[in-house]
């Protein structure tokens, strides 16, 4: 593996044409891309241009810091970071000192997030916000979330250290979010939906597996949060001048193209369900197969018609109905179902379950398409229920409509990660790729209160949510160049 890319990448047919529908706007390059340096330099020139590049505080520094960070973790063995939980108040504690070491005015708001802000010349005026999550799913890995948060530190330590942090046009707030993942209380984005202020009051209220309501989460880490005090978390919207994150792709489109960074045209909309499925408990070796009420079986067809929807939805939504001809050929390129997660009562391997619950996670860009396929879903569900004389229940936990980058702040992300590859490079011939997002972030959130932009970073295989999550250390200092050429256009 080169610095760059791979030297032979295979991808599938259909895998190919799906990239072809992210890949909005790019030109492929060759694989293995020239070294970062420009060629030719000597080993004194190579080093002065390196340390001109900020390489101690955007590669050094920072790799150490995700490090670091990847260290905090509430199990042995494994990373993992919820909402609230004692690891990631230590990783707060962490992220605050670095905050601050980078001039940054710091505070914890009432719903956990970690705040750093510098005012610049005019306090008075509208903020930029930069920002990313510090939670983690279970068995992470340590560049989901952390890395946008440590490299915009890293950036505004990089003004600090040539003292043009008090040049900023404008207040600058980098802001780590307590939950995005929505791991312990299945609700993604409870710290940014708090300061977009869309987060419903009623979310204080809802458990975790333990019965721990968010709102004793937060009183038991000494932060009381009330309907009140939830409400006043959301900012003005005339006292922000947009939102900006950085997060790796957690997909192979960079890695396979050859370059480290890609501006992010929008985010895929999200629709996530709980489906229980009830029938008659009874004992394995008694109850004849035909006068069962298995709700196991239920859910195991109910799986199987999901992932059969879900790979052919124009087989299933024939006649269309809301869902015209844009939105059939979007849903054939983007939709994605998962079921991520599946528990039965009372689980005993001679017991015919009386329960079974299972999670749905669907995913589409175009929004149409995403409500005709849970429509369709939720009906073909509820005959196979009938059919089987179980029961079925489907709670709708999360929706999130699809978002669309703002042009202005695109545009400038663009030429910031142009600049940033090009420091790097030397003379280069691509365009900075333009990519959509088949993953939620903290900005779908954030969009309800600004404009938002993001910037993907190449990671390895294209892997995330895994131990196995890597992103060159070159990679990293990209992404840390590319925030801190957007900020210098602040100055």
């Amino acid at each position: 593996m080169t610095t760059a890319g791979i030297s032979h990448f295979y991808i599938p047919i259909p895998l190919l044409f799906f990239f072809l529908f992210l890949f909005l706007s790019s030109t492929p390059s060759s694989p293995s891309s020239p070294p970062y340096l420009h060629p030719g330099t000597g080993t004194a020139e190579i080093e002065s241009e390196t340390r001109s590049l900020y390489s101690e505080i955007l590669r050094d520094e920072a790799v150490a810091r995700l490090n670091d960070l990847g260290k905090v973790s509430d199990a042995d063995g494994y990373l993992e970071r919820t909402f609230m939980s004692p690891a990631s108040v230590r990783a707060g504690i962490l992220v605050r000192e670095w905050m601050e070491d980078a001039g940054l005015r710091t505070w914890v708001d009432s719903m956990g997030n970690l705040h750093g802000r510098v005012d610049g010349m005019n306090a008075s005026a509208q903020a930029l916000l930069i920002g990313s999550h510090m939670d983690t799913v279970v068995d992470a890995g340590i560049f989901d979330g952390s890395l946008g948060i440590i490299s915009a530190i890293s950036a505004l330590k990089v003004l600090k250290s040539n003292g043009k942090l008090g040049e900023l046009k404008r207040p600058v707030e980098v802001i780590a979010f307590s939950d995005e993942e929505g791991v312990r209380f299945q609700s993604t984005f409870l710290g940014s939906a708090a300061i977009a202020g869309v987060l419903p009051v009623t979310a204080l209220n809802i458990s975790d597996k333990s019965g721990v309501k968010v709102q004793d989460a937060l009183k038991g880490n000494s932060i009381e949060i009330t309907e009140e005090s939830l409400l006043e978390l959301k900012y003005d919207p005339a006292s922000i001048w947009g939102y900006v994150e950085l997060h790796i792709e957690q997909g192979p489109v960079l890695e396979w193209i050859g370059f480290p960074l890609a501006v992010v045209k929008g985010i895929a909309g999200q629709t996530r369900m709980k489906v229980t499925v009830r029938g008659s408990q009874g004992h394995a070796g008694t109850v004849p197969m035909s006068m069962r009420r298995d709700p196991m079986a239920a859910a195991a067809e109910l799986i199987v018609l999901l992932e059969s929807l879900c790979k052919r939805p124009r087989e299933f939504l024939v006649d269309g109905g809301n869902c015209n001809e844009y939105s059939l050929e979007s849903l054939s390129a983007s939709l994605v179902c998962t079921v991520g997660e599946i528990s039965t009562w009372p689980s005993a391997s001679n017991v015919i379950p009386g329960q079974v619950t299972f999670t749905v996670d669907l995913r589409a860009i175009d929004d149409v398409g995403r409500e005709a396929v849970v429509y369709e879903l939720s009906n073909q569900i509820y005959k196979i229920c009938d059919r089987r004389s179980v029961s079925c229940v489907i709670e709708r936990k999360h929706d999130a409509n699809a978002v669309i980058c703002d042009q202005e702040l695109s545009s400038r992300l663009k030429s910031a990660a142009y600049t940033a590859v090009h420091r790097m490079m030397g003379e280069i011939q691509e365009e900075v790729p333009v990519l959509m997002s088949g993953a939620g972030h903290d900005a779908m959130a954030i969009s309800h209160l600004t404009k938002v932009g993001m910037l993907f970073v190449r990671c390895r295989g294209g892997i995330s949510h895994s131990p196995e999550e890597h992103v060159l250390d070159d990679d990293v200092w990209a992404a840390g160049l590319a925030l801190l050429a957007f900020l210098e256009s602040h100055t």
